[in-house]
């Protein structure tokens, strides 16, 4: 029993032993490693992404215009048809009457004009002998002179005559995709109808209307007129699509509307794009993608470092001196690509950290390093492997 006793205190020492040792904490492993990218002054393009409408660029509604009876419809609809291509015809028979009339009527008048202009001539050598009166002779010229004119009216009715008949052949203003026709074969229609026959839409090429605030774009005319922002003149345009790719060819952007709307306190911009396949439909939305100017101190912070703090200012860490985090607000203008373009809380040569912030305080040292936006993110330790080592 007195061996059990004394036993008893020293395997309580070593379990106590035993418990401290489990319970001891690990070294500290130094400083984190953080990537940083150097705040640098450059050239920046300034983009902005706007939403629009693809428009037509040249529209023509098909109208008729003589009246009648459609007797055929000479395309297929949704075709390419060319300025002058035959589309309608409409009964020709009331109008070809029409120009038969009034080539007999030309005909008649010129007869007349003959006999008019003989009558007056010997009218002319009587009036010199005192055959005849001198009124009779102004008479006999009168006569001839409204035989003349008579000629002059019927070749004119005859021309409008013909005009219309040549218009029961109802033609293509323009070049361009064709929609459907509204009006069928054996349809009756008239000179002053209110509904097209058909419309025509030049589709290559096309424009996209674009809705731009009116106080971005005076903010932007003011920045170019005091030399901050460098104009890009005749700005290039690309354009996302519906499903979110990107339309290949580059636009133009041609005009800004001078008028404001009042209701959206918004201006149309119109750019100009090719479209050779027919991709782009009249009334699809999409985003243009705007270059607008070029400011020539610029600086850009990527997106991942920039955070927001509980007043939703824009903050970054930066590396301050002793390798100690800093933090600072920061002015944020827009985004252009992945990055912010800053206007204020920077300077050159700072160094902001963008990779390894997640468990930083103020005043932390930190080990920095380039940040490399190509390298892979470490893999992750897998458990058991510290007991392991």
């Amino acid at each position: 029993m007195s061996l059990i006793r004394n036993a008893l205190p020293a395997i309580a020492l070593v379990s106590l032993a035993a418990c401290g040792q489990g319970q001891q904490q690990p070294p500290g492993q130094g400083a984190p490693p953080v990537g940083y990218v150097i705040v640098k002054e450059e050239p920046v393009t300034l983009t902005t992404e706007l939403p629009g409408r693809t428009t037509a660029y040249e529209t023509s509604d098909v109208r008729p215009q003589v009246n009648g009876i459609i007797l055929a419809r000479l395309f297929q609809e949704g075709d390419v048809v060319a300025k002058g291509q035959a589309l309608y015809r409409i009964d020709p028979a009331p109008y070809q009457a029409q120009v038969a009339n009034a080539r007999a009527a030309l005909a008649r008048a010129q007869a007349a004009i003959a006999s008019s202009a003989a009558l007056a001539r010997r009218y002319g050598e009587l009036v010199k002998i005192n055959a005849i009166s001198r009124q009779d002779y102004e008479n006999a010229v009168t006569s001839a002179e409204q035989a003349r004119a008579d000629v002059a009216a019927q070749q004119a009715a005859l021309h409008s005559a013909t005009i219309d008949l040549g218009r029961t052949t109802v033609r293509a203003p323009i070049s361009g995709r064709i929609g459907r026709s509204v009006y069928t074969t054996g349809a009756l229609v008239t000179a002053s109808q209110a509904n097209a026959l058909a419309t025509i839409q030049r589709l290559d090429p096309i424009y996209v209307d674009i809705q731009q605030s009116s106080a971005d774009l005076l903010k932007l005319r003011q920045q170019i007129l005091s030399g901050q922002v460098a104009s890009e003149g005749q700005a290039r345009v690309k354009l996302k699509l519906e499903d979110g790719s990107t339309y290949g060819p580059e636009g133009t952007l041609r005009f800004a509307d001078v008028t404001v709307d009042p209701n959206t306190g918004s201006q149309t911009i119109r750019a100009q794009f090719a479209n050779p396949n027919g991709l782009l439909q009249p009334g699809m939305y999409a985003r243009a993608q705007l270059a607008q100017g070029t400011q020539r101190q610029g600086m850009l912070v990527p997106q991942r470092g920039v955070s927001r703090d509980e007043r939703g200012n824009a903050t970054v860490l930066v590396v301050g001196q002793g390798n100690k985090v800093e933090p600072r607000v920061i002015q944020t203008e827009r985004v252009i690509g992945d990055a912010w373009l800053v206007t204020g809380g920077l300077k050159p040569g700072d160094k902001v950290i963008v990779e390894g912030a997640m468990m930083l305080r103020p005043g932390m040292p930190v080990t920095p390093q380039p940040w490399n936006p190509n390298a892979k993110p470490a893999a992750p330790q897998q458990p058991g492997q510290a007991q392991a080592k």
